[in-house]
């Protein structure tokens, strides 16, 4: 975990989606130190005509390009979580090439009683993770 989920627009080409995750994966593996098979991620695509993202009044202009990630994750350091959003906007711009004005990042912390990986067990408090 965390389990990850990116809404864009319609319209994305398979190797574009692929570069997303997998950039967005390399990334959480390096700044918030989760193992490599750590890995969940969900695409939800939406029309243009279903998906409305403005800029809450910074002044910059969203694209056809633009990125909602939603983080569903444990308590995380600040300093990570601004680690994350630093190398991730510079990743995808580089990777991608997604403006970092075209992206946005929204945690929501649960806890380890929150986290079932199957079995029926909570993994986390039985310490097998």
């Amino acid at each position: 975990m965390p389990l990850l989920k990116f809404h864009i627009k319609t319209g994305w080409s398979q190797d574009q989606v692929d570069r997303l995750l997998d950039t967005t994966h390399e990334v959480m593996v390096e700044t918030f130190k989760v193992p490599e098979r750590d890995r969940y991620q969900i695409v939800n695509e939406h029309a243009g005509s279903h998906f409305r993202a403005l800029d809450t009044g910074l002044g910059f202009d969203r694209t056809e390009k633009f990125v909602l990630i939603e983080i569903v994750s444990r308590p995380r350091p600040e300093e990570q979580k601004i680690k994350f959003y630093e190398k991730l906007s510079q990743d995808l711009e580089r990777e991608c090439r997604i403006a970092p004005t075209d992206l946005m990042f929204s945690f929501i912390t649960n806890s380890d009683e929150d986290w079932s990986f199957g079995q029926g067990r909570a993994q986390f408090l039985t310490g097998e993770l």
